[in-house]
């Protein structure tokens, strides 16, 4: 076999086209947090934990309200970063029940982490608040959510925050 004008593998090809990832707006969630407690100074940074209260979720193909009881957690580094892991469940206008966890990062100026801690509404475009979303649910309507990927850009409100999640298709 003569395999002398084949390319030897993928990295010679220069006629390959990847797609260029495209988003999808799904759904906007509100998520109302109660009072974060410190659980102090770790080697990580300040640990904070709150409890989701209550929320809810619309957008073009997400709607519902979100189930008290999931959990908020975040770090404040000494550089002012905060990275945020949170584990919730979603319910569906139609009962179907979805587990989303987010995992991200927020980071503004001290002066502006000073105001939202204030209670302040921030504009969003002073601060970048990004996050990872994962599906999980059981529901075969929606199975197409546990094999998406989803990333989403925030904003603090006084008792909670809002995010705009976007499917990458």
């Amino acid at each position: 076999m003569d395999n002398v004008n084949q390319p030897r593998d993928l990295t010679e090809r220069q006629d390959l086209q990847i797609e260029v990832p495209r988003f999808h707006l799904i759904t906007r969630v509100f998520v109302q947090l109660d009072v974060p407690r410190s659980l102090g100074r770790t080697p990580w940074g300040e640990r904070y934990v709150a409890g989701i209260v209550s929320g809810h979720f619309q957008g073009p193909r997400l709607h519902g309200i979100v189930v008290p009881g999931g959990v908020d957690w975040q770090v404040l580094h000494a550089d002012g970063l905060t990275t945020i892991d949170t584990r919730y469940t979603l319910q569906i206008h139609d009962g179907a029940l979805v587990l989303i966890a987010n995992r991200g990062v927020h980071w503004g100026s001290a002066e502006r982490l000073a105001r939202t801690a204030c209670g302040e509404l921030v504009d969003p475009s002073e601060f970048y608040f990004r996050v990872s979303a994962q599906f999980e649910t059981g529901s075969p309507a929606y199975a197409w959510l546990n094999r998406t990927l989803f990333v989403g850009s925030g904003a603090r409100l006084r008792d909670g925050v809002v995010h705009d999640l976007y499917e990458v298709a």
